[in-house]
């Protein structure tokens, strides 16, 4: 196989999408040498609580944080759709849009990475996609603190460097040190019903937005 650049799949519920979603990103295409980074709102996710804003405006609200930034692009299609979003079924969809050579980078979090055995068929991403996992700085992903079942995967497909990335489509594990920012979505949640500033926290379009709509001030998230 011809060397290709990898695109990047960063999902979420990004309820609302923050700086350090944007900040993983960014980081994740330089260190990681990524055409792109495709988001993918999720729609009805089923690994966790339900997010509070609806699809849609989760949808709007990353299409407005990634404008500008050439090597963003948004995916429409799981914040469009009624059923439950999984993570395999979406790496399929791309893989029958993209082809079965173009290298697919899943971004993850050292958090839901080490969770990946709870995933619903969790054992076939690797055969859809490589994994990429950020971590703090100094605290690199050791598989001897990951669940029994992901660590021999991670001990067998883990990889130093990015470089074999590109030759490949699916399979492979590396890692990535990024800015450790303190910023996550339930801090903004609690800010927003306390009626505190956001400034810093959020891209200014996506304050502005969350204002308009007067989100996550009441219970239906609407």
């Amino acid at each position: 196989m011809r060397e290709q650049r990898p695109i990047g799949v960063f999902g979420g519920t990004f309820d609302p999408v923050h700086l350090g979603h944007l900040r993983l990103a960014e980081e994740a295409a330089d260190q990681l040498g990524l055409s792109e980074v495709r988001w993918i709102p999720a729609g009805q996710p089923q690994h966790r609580d339900a997010p509070q804003s609806a699809p849609t405006r989760r949808l709007q609200m990353v299409q407005l944080a990634t404008a500008g930034n050439p090597r963003f692009t948004v995916d429409s299609a799981e914040a469009e759709r009624e059923e439950a979003s999984y993570t395999v079924p979406t790496l399929e969809r791309l893989r029958q849009k993209l082809g079965v050579t173009q290298p697919l980078l899943l971004l993850l979090g050292a958090d839901a990475y080490a969770g990946l055995p709870t995933w619903h068929r969790w054992q076939e991403v690797f055969s859809l996609a490589h994994i990429a996992v950020a971590h703090r700085p100094g605290f690199a992903v050791e598989a001897a603190a990951l669940p029994e079942a992901l660590a021999q995967e991670h001990l067998q497909r883990q990889q130093p460097t990015a470089a074999a990335l590109g030759t490949s489509a699916a399979g492979l594990v590396t890692t990535f040190a990024m800015t450790p920012l303190a910023i996550s979505a339930t801090q903004i949640r609690m800010l927003l019903a306390e009626g505190r500033s956001l400034r810093y926290l959020l891209p200014q379009p996506v304050i502005d937005y969350i204002h308009l709509h007067n989100l996550y001030r009441s219970s239906d998230g609407s």
